[in-house]
């Protein structure tokens, strides 16, 4: 039944996916026409989870459990390899279950052998399973994932969450390699962020609205599809990166609804330290074959950087100093939590005085 379960999510989300609008839409570069660099001069590289990265992007958690999604992880853990980007698994708890399935998961440390990989349990793990997944893929981090709204509308999912905090506590104090707690598509408040820096987490993926929409994919499982009316849940990933800005002593990681590099760029210019896709990734090694997304990947970051290269920004860090405009719900978002949007419009690094070019004088 859980095989049947992973192939399902697969085949929802894929059918689900569309570059629809969302509301990084509502976040806008200014631009200044003078502002730009040259290109050899930007770096993608980033420092995130304790480690540096050589670039802002990761393939975020998809599956794995079943052969069929066990083929899918190979391709992704070979497409990781080709683009030297991290890469993460999906939820591990089909493992822990059934031991026979192990090879769905270690594939992704087979294809990938001296890339960083993250583990991937939810939050009822105990602290041997969660060592236990962390021993199978050799992983530099683990992410605990938290996703209560779509456990409810689950037919079989969970229905007690209580011990949650106390789990991700105990594990993150235990494990041996830095916590990444991330929401599966509704998003992290600035309260859950904090209490998460609190706790020891290292990052913490926001996981906003916006992209794969769990709720509705559990809802299309269901027979009666009866929770249609929650598909609309939670704080989109451009309003939680808003939401979460000033939280220090942790990393964000922005994911939910990146659909192109300059989502990516707009993420990062909202305070992400970096930035995790699955949807568009999946849906292209799906649709199409692991030379495709391994070419979209590299044109991704190969525009990520002429975009960076516009805006002025020598790494991906000096994005947040971009100046933005928020517009539509991300304004109003904005406004009912006492954030002020205005200021976003008014921080350009390369206007400071002691940026800005010089006039040459004869």
């Amino acid at each position: 039944m859980i095989a049947d379960r992973k192939d399902d999510h697969v085949r929802h989300a894929v059918n689900q996916h569309r570059h629809g609008a969302n509301d990084f839409d509502s976040v806008t570069f200014i631009h200044h026409a003078l502002a730009g660099l040259d290109r050899q001069d930007v770096s993608l590289g980033v420092d995130f989870a304790g480690k540096h990265w050589e670039t802002p992007l990761f393939i975020n958690g998809m599956t794995g459990g079943s052969r069929q999604t066990g083929e899918i992880n190979r391709q992704l853990a070979i497409a990781a390899r080709e683009t030297g980007i991290p890469l993460a698994s999906g939820s591990m708890s089909a493992f822990f279950r059934d031991i026979s399935v192990a090879d769905t998961y270690r594939v992704l440390r087979q294809e990938n052998p001296h890339g960083f990989v993250m583990a991937n349990v939810n939050a009822t793990a105990t602290l041997d399973q969660a060592r236990r997944a962390i021993d199978l893929l050799e992983a530099d981090a683990l992410q605990i994932h938290l996703n209560a709204v779509q456990e409810i509308v689950m037919p079989e999912g969970d229905r007690s969450f209580g011990s949650w905090p106390r789990q991700i506590e105990h594990i993150t104090a235990n494990v041996p390699v830095p916590v990444i707690v991330k929401e599966v598509g509704f998003g992290l408040s600035r309260q859950t962020v904090t209490w998460l820096r609190e706790a020891g987490v290292a990052v913490a993926d926001v996981g906003g609205r916006g992209g794969t929409n769990f709720a509705r994919i559990e809802n299309d499982r269901r027979s009666a599809a009866d929770f249609a009316f929650i598909e609309g849940w939670g704080q989109s990933t451009p309003n939680c990166l808003l939401d979460c800005a000033g939280v220090v002593g942790l990393d964000l990681a922005a994911s939910g609804g990146l659909r192109s590099p300059l989502d990516v760029a707009r993420a990062l210019a909202l305070g992400a330290n970096a930035t995790g896709v699955a949807g568009v990734f999946l849906e292209t090694l799906v649709r199409q074959d692991t030379a495709a997304l391994v070419g979209m990947i590299r044109t991704w970051l190969d525009q990520l950087r002429d975009i960076l290269t516009v805006l002025g920004a020598r790494t991906p860090a000096d994005l947040a100093g971009c100046d933005l405009l928020l517009t539509g719900e991300v304004a109003t978002f904005c406004q009912l939590r006492g954030i002020d949007a205005a200021a976003y419009a008014h921080r350009s690094l390369w206007w400071s005085e002691s940026e800005r070019p010089q006039r040459s004088h004869p």
